[in-house]
């Protein structure tokens, strides 16, 4: 796999390199649009600023939500285009569109360690087509802004939160031009390569978020690998239910139950059961700051009741399992973090991550975000990632197309 390191020293100053960075963050809904997570952002700066340095001149593509392939201003990259440009201390040019004439002229128009920003590639329903056919010449038209191979143009993938997919502007790409791997995605992968690999032990997992089925199968994966998998969140009620619990009116996936009731029989090498669930729950009668919550045993949650967030026996009995922990992977939250009363369990658990003695990975998505949103220090972690279904998928064991390109000729 060709690296940021090996382009530059083949020289990029004057040539139009094209690359894919991940730049989908939360916009407020105030009407203002501002950012108000730009830890995605952050994250892309290294390699843009490699490039920039060395006289390149960049011409960056990213998407924002999922607008239905045609132009949407709820989805414009506008306010993102401000941020990167604050971020960088440099100006940021921005397409008002993705390869149309805005796009053509500010590509052709780009001097040496200057950048563009590309609209929402996804307002172009060539972007997440499935049809091969319609799919690259999108992608064509995205590595024609660089001039092309003859011209000097090369493009670099760097949006490791987009490489699970098979899209224009992370795969096609790829094919049409000479093709490296930026830095955020090399760090991605070396992290996760080691999880993967034989990581030191104790290796424990946590995992939370709402549903099993999202990640029933890299539960199955990951369970002959660890020495423990701690599970909190919404998804955890579909476990308990499996264990004849009662859960009330907390998220259950029905349809699951038999298959939780199965991977519980998982043991450790101890003869101990390898899935550790919570003792403990905050229930209330809806999501909200003001409604009286309690904690409750999480065999004797009341059937009018919703389960928010882990109680703190279970934040205890968790800290526990990771303070002897090697490795850790975590990957979604506790609960319902974002209302202050159910963030406790999330916020517990992510400083029992931060203080493992050893490697502790942050599997990007809504873990990331917590790490931000619950003012903890992103230093204390090992490695924060910025792709929570990219990374899952990684440790499934799943081909990612945005990677597999890279390591074509």
């Amino acid at each position: 796999m060709r690296t940021l390191d090996g382009l530059i020293k083949h020289g990029v100053q004057g040539r139009r390199i094209l690359v894919r960075s991940d730049l989908n963050v939360p916009l407020s809904k105030d009407g203002k649009r501002a950012v108000t997570d730009d830890g995605r952002i952050r994250a892309s700066l290294p390699t843009l600023t490699k490039l920039l340095d060395h006289g390149a001149r960049v011409i960056v593509t990213a998407h924002l939500g999922r607008p239905a392939g045609e132009p949407d201003p709820a989805y414009s990259l506008g306010p993102v285009a401000d941020r990167l440009a604050q971020l960088l201390g440099r100006p940021v040019e921005f397409a008002l569109d993705t390869v149309g004439v805005s796009a053509r002229l500010l590509a052709d128009g780009l001097q040496d360690g200057e950048v563009l920003l590309l609209e929402n590639v996804r307002f172009n329903a060539g972007e997440t087509s499935k049809d091969d056919a319609e799919r690259r010449e999108f992608g064509r038209c995205l590595a024609l802004l660089t001039g092309g191979e003859d011209d000097g143009g090369a493009f670099v993938e760097d949006a490791f939160g987009a490489v699970h997919r098979k899209h224009a502007s992370v795969y096609d790409v790829a094919t049409l031009l000479p093709h490296y791997c930026g830095d955020l995605v090399r760090d991605e992968l070396e992290v996760l390569r080691e999880l993967t690999g034989e990581p030191k032990r104790p290796y424990v997992v946590v995992l939370g978020g709402s549903k099993v089925s999202d990640k029933l199968a890299v539960i199955e994966s990951l369970l002959p690998k660890v020495d423990k998998l701690l599970v909190g969140g919404g998804m955890c009620f579909t476990f308990l239910a499996a264990q004849g619990h009662e859960v009330g009116e907390s998220l259950l996936e029905a349809d699951q139950i038999d298959a939780c009731r199965e991977l519980l029989g998982a043991k450790s090498s101890d003869g101990t059961t390898k899935i550790v669930l919570p003792s403990d729950i905050v229930v209330a009668a809806e999501v909200s700051d003001d409604v009286p919550s309690q904690v409750v045993p999480a065999d004797a949650i009341p059937a009018d009741m919703v389960g928010l967030d882990i109680g703190p026996d279970t934040v205890q009995a968790f800290a526990a399992e990771l303070g002897s922990a090697r490795t850790v992977f975590w990957n979604g939250p506790m609960g319902v973090f974002e209302v202050a009363q159910f963030a406790a369990g999330t916020k517990g658990v992510a400083e029992a991550v931060a203080a493992v003695d050893g490697l502790s990975v942050v599997g990007g998505g809504d873990s990331a975000a917590a790490v931000r949103a619950l003012g903890l220090d992103v230093n204390a972690f090992g490695h924060i990632s910025t792709g929570g279904g990219a990374s899952l998928e990684f440790l499934e064991g799943k081909t990612l197309p945005g990677v597999a390109v890279l390591e074509e000729a």
